[in-house]
């Protein structure tokens, strides 16, 4: 049986109802595997006291009740954690893939041409580096579960506004940094905005909010304004794989 490497970590407290385990190694896709393989085990294992365990992309915050377990115990629950996976199998289930299709430019995408000057590249070549790449979900960050990736191979990082909207319409798609998202809702953002997606992806009915979780793999696909009209409502889904005979 094959074994899952992990990175090494460390384990700090966070005031007195939560752990951040930090995976240290120089390899940034071992310790976003290590972290959220934790995570996971802890959200499965039903721990008296642990209320969640929530993945970044090196770390993992993991919170509990101070009255029905210590700090102590609960790192030492989390070293068994770690323990557990470094001995078990290293297979996972397959990720599910998204097809998110976007209008770049213009009212949909302020931002690009700003970050095309700033890439010193065409918005063209914005688009197609944006387009062209298969996106892992490496976290859910704020607000409503928006889904954090790294971001397109740009030359150079991408600076974010310097005066940031009190208000980013749900949908919109942003890069700053080395990183990608979409707003599954309206809020303020200092993110560039270079499209949007009609895709609906918050739904306050669903359980979980939004149809994604870490590890799902995402690709962006260039619409102009008339499909976005007729694609908006419509709900983010995976897509579904083809059935083998």
């Amino acid at each position: 049986m094959s074994t899952l490497t992990l990175a090494p970590t460390e384990i700090h407290e966070s005031g007195d109802s939560a752990l951040r385990v930090v995976a240290i190694s120089e390899a940034s896709e071992d310790n976003w595997l290590t972290v959220h393989r934790l995570a996971d085990w802890l959200e499965s294992c039903g721990a008296e006291g642990l209320h969640t365990a929530v993945p970044t992309y090196d770390s993992v915050l993991v919170e509990f009740d101070p009255v029905m377990v210590s700090a102590g115990q609960m790192r030492a629950f989390v070293k068994l954690g770690l323990s557990e996976l470094g001995r078990s199998a290293g297979a996972t289930t397959a990720p599910r893939e998204f097809d998110v299709p976007v209008v770049y430019g213009g009212g949909f995408g302020p931002d690009l041409e700003k970050v095309a000057e700033h890439q010193g590249i065409s918005t063209e070549d914005v688009i197609r580096l944006h387009t062209e790449k298969t996106y892992t979900i490496r976290c859910l960050g704020a607000p409503a579960g928006s889904p954090m990736m790294d971001g397109p191979a740009f030359p150079k990082p991408v600076p974010r506004l310097k005066d940031p909207r009190l208000s980013v319409p749900a949908g919109a798609v942003s890069v700053a940094g080395r990183q990608a998202v979409i707003a599954p809702a309206v809020a303020p953002g200092g993110w560039c905005v270079i499209g949007r997606t009609p895709f609906s992806v918050l739904n306050i009915r669903r359980e979980p909010l939004v149809p994604y979780k870490p590890g799902d793999i995402l690709r962006f696909r260039r619409i102009d304004a008339d499909e976005f009209d007729s694609l908006a409502g419509k709900e983010l889904m995976p897509l579904v794989s083809e059935v083998q005979p």
